[in-house]
């Protein structure tokens, strides 16, 4: 269904409930999920975040400078990509990391361009590094990513089906949404992603699939037209 995705996936998704570090099984998993989707012909891009090893608004970063403290976790977020790299690349899809930070001996710096010709050659693009600049998320860089680089879709793979009314793990008649506006996100104060990352899909018409990757094979259903998750659109 759809041709080129962007799928942006937490640190700590790729702990796997572990809470810190890399399951090498789990990477696994999804690298090939990501090889099927390429295998299939979709062009794909993935933006990893770092809460896995190091966030800068985490409790561990507290006495800490902002700038400092998001800088390391913008480090983090290239240890997952370099780990998500050689998952796929052992499966025989070639994959580029792609780093807003500049360091040429792991990655290559983040040139638009570079990354959708990567794309067009069948390339797997991990782009690592957020924005580059602090007081910036993972969910601004991806939704970022996206318009840049024309994507049909945002996926958010996450630990729940979709967006609920309520946290469904606090609250029992929590109802989960089929589609929703990016809007009424905003105004039901719903905690989906950063309200920056929600403005700008909104004013760009990006649309965005949030849906659970617990279940092995949910990323090639979403992008295959399979209705999981919650549809966001503006």
């Amino acid at each position: 269904m759809y041709k080129r995705v962007l799928l942006k996936i937490s640190g700590e998704a790729l702990a796997a409930g572990r809470g810190f570090g890399i399951d090498a099984i789990f990477v696994s998993r999804v690298a090939s999920e990501i090889v099927q989707l390429a295998n299939n012909g979709s062009q794909v891009a993935v933006v990893v975040g770092g809460g896995n090893f190091f966030r800068g608004v985490a409790e561990q970063a507290i006495h800490m400078d902002r700038v400092a403290a998001d800088h390391m976790g913008m480090l983090s977020t290239v240890i997952n990509a370099i780990a998500m790299q050689d998952a796929i690349e052992k499966l025989g899809i070639q994959c580029r990391v792609m780093s807003a930070i500049e360091m040429h001996e792991v990655a290559e710096p983040y040139i638009r361009r570079r990354a959708i010709r990567h794309l067009e050659k069948g390339r797997v693009v991990i782009f690592g590094a957020g924005t580059g600049n602090p007081y910036f998320s993972t969910d601004t860089a991806a939704a970022l990513r996206a318009m840049e680089i024309r994507a049909d879709v945002l996926l958010k793979a996450t630990s729940v089906e979709g967006i609920f009314s309520a946290d469904p793990k606090k609250d029992p008649d929590a109802t989960m949404f089929q589609t929703i506006t990016y809007m009424d996100i905003i105004k039901m104060g719903l905690r989906v992603m950063d309200t920056s990352a929600v403005s700008l899909c909104n004013d760009n018409n990006m649309p965005m699939v949030i849906f659970s990757m617990r279940e092995e094979g949910n990323i090639v259903r979403v992008v295959s037209g399979e209705k999981l998750g919650t549809l966001v659109t503006s």
